[in-house]
Formats: C-alpha cells, structure tokens, sequence
C-alpha cells in the first residue's frame, strides 16, 4: 500500500500539480460543507451581488450532510454524499475559486473539463467509512444557511483527513483507469 501524501488547506497550485489519480491524501487545514441546497443558495447570493460567507478562493468543499455529535465528539458520522448532485453548480463554483471538493462517485464531462479549466481536484472520502472519517473533524461550526439543517454550510478543522484524488487537475479519472487495469 502506498504512503499518503498529507496536504494542507487552502490548497495552492503547486500542490494541486502535484497530485494525480489514485493518490492517497491526509487533508489537514479547513475543509467547508455544502450539499446542493447549499450550493444553490451560494450561487443565488453571488448573483445577488450579496457577500458570500466565506472565500472560495484555494478552498475545499465536502459534500456532506452530518449525523449531529455525540458527546466529546465535534461531529457525528460524516460520510460523502454521491457528488453528481452537485454537478450542476460545480462549474461555476470552480470560476469562484474553488480548487477541491470532496464526494463520491463518477463526475459529468462539463465538470471534469471545469476542473481542468480552473486547475482543481476532487476526492473521494469512503462511503461506509462515516464514523471513521468524523474523527478527523476537530472542530465544526454552522456558519451560513443554518435553516438548511443538516445540509448548512460548516467549517470543520480536519487533521489527516483520508481521502483518495479520483480525478485529477489533468482529467484523469480513477472512475475510468481503475478498473481498466483489471479488464480482462
């Protein structure tokens, strides 16, 4: 098994070039979440001309809606949602800055092309894995769109939080050339 490459939050361009499909990341810094609903209202309030609640720019959005924390807990079971529902807005959160977002499940041609486009990553957490990856999670706070409930946008502090680049900033897919290797 190979050794994880740990980075850190905001991602800079340099460490996203050095990253490449099937690599095994441990993301430490701060990490945003935001479902559908989240991003929609996001991209509303943009064209709105309105203040967004946080920048972008370098960021990483895991596309999570939480199990609430137990106690001693920051957060509760944090597993990935499937990502395709966010592909609508993934492209023009990517021209806002975005450079990592982190789900689960194959991506649409726009998106990867978007990705390429604005030099960005995206990773998979392990779905079944919620318990295990919620105790990367330091700290959470709600910071906008609290009504959305579970699917508001928090700001988690994560140290060596496990995750697997599917896609790189070139478009390859580990979707697409994992299983090539073992077709018969």
């Amino acid at each position: 098994m190979s050794k994880s490459k740990k980075i850190t939050t905001p991602l800079t361009d340099e460490v996203i070039d050095s990253l490449q499909a099937g690599d095994m990341v441990e993301i430490t810094g701060v990490v945003y979440t935001a479902r559908d609903a989240a991003h929609k209202r996001l991209l509303e309030d943009y064209e709105a001309g309105k203040e967004l609640p946080f920048d972008l720019k370098g960021q990483i959005i895991y596309y999570v809606g939480p199990c609430p924390a137990k106690p001693g807990q920051a957060l509760g079971s944090c597993g990935p949602t499937t990502s395709f529902r966010m592909d609508a807005y993934t492209p023009a959160v990517l021209k806002l800055g975005l450079k990592g977002m982190i789900g689960k499940g194959q991506r649409e041609k726009e998106v990867i092309e978007a990705m390429i486009e604005n030099k960005a990553v995206y990773f998979a957490a392990i779905g079944g894995a919620a318990a295990i990856i919620s105790k990367s999670v330091k700290k959470a706070d709600v910071i906008a769109y609290e009504d959305l409930g579970t699917e508001a946008i928090r700001r988690l502090e994560v140290e060596n939080f496990p995750c697997i680049v599917v896609i790189d900033a070139r478009g390859n897919d580990l979707y697409e050339t994992g299983p090539a290797k073992y077709a018969r």
